[in-house]
């Protein structure tokens, strides 16, 4: 906390359970949740936000942990990067563990949670590319108990919102038993803000690829039509083998429909992207690469 810090907010409630937490989110609609603070902090520590009032949820114990459901992984929201990043964890879900594990130096790991990755929809979000790859469900809890299910990629995609009173309880991942890869760049030598990331995650059942890539936009990009490409030329029946032409084409299949030429001039002609712009096309190719080369191997 610095001495210039704003004046803390007048009201902290600490619920025990979930139901708890969107009462008191309901009886008092400018109060901000918070879990473990890592960007709301900042925030607050910088003068851009003065919340009124503090609903904190560390002490909600039914979203810290996650439990085996038909065929998914129902993660808690309060689940800590450092805690997804632990080998039991990678053992179920090895892209989401990987994505934890760079989301920054212990005490941000420590603290950070998945629910807050989420609400806070950085677009350097760590986990988000993931989440978005595997086809993540958020479980949002509402007032009088309700509960509904959104995909994750509607909310950061602002297709759908958090209503009044609303929290991000879980988040059901369907487990695919099958390889998944998170790299990121971040520019700079050890764990920091992505530059570009990408989670990449193989469906046998379907015999398909799933791409998404993170940090490049205000949300996750699917490359559906690399996906789709892809998945029809590895064969499946034969130790899942590509090529190794088609893998450097998916690389740039990918970076070309996340990051495609600039628009034709009205004379016809098309104005080179700049150099950082394809420096940055450049990053994300390889990372796509990389990301499917280590889940076919």
């Amino acid at each position: 906390m610095s001495t210039h810090a704003p004046q803390a907010a007048q009201t902290v409630t600490l619920p025990t359970t979930l139901d708890e937490a969107v009462t008191a989110l309901t009886a008092m609609p400018a109060a901000v949740p918070v879990a473990g603070g890592t960007d709301l902090m900042a925030a607050v520590n910088s003068g851009q936000l003065r919340p009124a009032a503090l609903v904190g949820l560390g002490r909600i114990s039914e979203i810290r942990g996650w439990q085996y459901q038909d065929g998914h992984a129902l993660l808690g929201a309060g689940l800590t990067h450092a805690r997804m990043g632990r080998p039991d964890f990678a053992a179920l879900i090895p892209a989401l563990a990987a994505s934890a594990r760079a989301a920054g130096p212990p005490q941000i790991r420590n603290a950070g949670t998945l629910g807050g990755n989420i609400a806070t929809a950085s677009p350097t979000g760590d986990a988000l590319p993931v989440l978005a790859a595997l086809e993540a469900t958020l479980i949002i809890a509402g007032p009088n108990g309700a509960r509904r299910e959104i995909p994750v990629s509607h909310l950061l995609a602002g297709m759908e919102m958090l209503r009044a009173g609303e929290l991000i309880g879980f988040v059901r991942v369907p487990l695919l038993h099958a390889p998944q890869v998170f790299l990121k760049a971040t520019g700079r030598t050890g764990p920091g803000r992505a530059m570009a990331s990408v989670a990449l995650v193989l469906d046998p059942a379907r015999r398909g690829v799933r791409c998404a890539v993170g940090a490049i936009a205000p949300m996750p990009l699917r490359p559906l039509d690399a996906e789709q490409w892809v998945g029809r030329l590895i064969d499946w029946d034969n130790n899942r083998t590509l090529v190794p032409e088609a893998l450097n084409a998916f690389g740039e299949y990918v970076a070309a429909a996340c990051i495609p030429d600039a628009a034709p001039e009205p004379d016809g002609s098309v104005q080179p992207l700049p150099p950082g712009v394809l420096h940055l096309r450049r990053t994300v190719a390889a990372l796509a690469r990389r990301a499917l080369g280590r889940a076919l191997s």
